[in-house]
């Protein structure tokens, strides 16, 4: 089981949507940026307004290391750290799952699946769509 997030009042919508394995990212509510992280302004218009919306959970892999140290118990080893971009145009830094080392490679098709945490939360990991790895 993954350790539970540091929940923040800027995180929380985040992941009180990922303990129902759902996806979401902040968007302005007045020019339509899509953003992630999660911030309490928009970068683009310095609007306060926000709206959360879902997201597909499909992108590629923008790139990736295999990290090997420093070791948790909570993690397997190599830890397969990658950035994902997202098909609505965010990234986000996750983790690799059912894929073999040799497989991982830049523009990977990928799909967002969920490891369960502590404290009832869930975790964003992804792992290659449609079987191409």
């Amino acid at each position: 089981m993954r350790p539970a997030p540091l929940v923040a009042h800027d995180t929380e919508f985040f992941w009180d949507a990922a303990r129902d394995r759902r996806l979401v990212a902040q968007c302005c509510g007045v020019c339509g940026l899509l953003r992630h992280p999660p911030r309490p302004m928009c970068p683009q218009c310095n609007s306060l307004d926000v709206e959360i919306v879902e997201l597909s959970g499909r992108g590629v892999v923008y790139s990736f290391s295999f990290v090997h140290y420093p070791q948790s118990p909570a993690f397997d080893y190599p830890v397969f750290a990658a950035l994902v971009d997202l098909e609505e145009g965010v990234r986000l830094v996750t983790n690799l799952v059912d894929v073999d080392k040799e497989s991982v490679r830049f523009d990977l098709p990928v799909e967002v699946v969920w490891a369960p945490a502590y404290d009832g939360y869930h975790v964003p990991l992804f792992r290659p769509r449609d079987g191409r790895s």
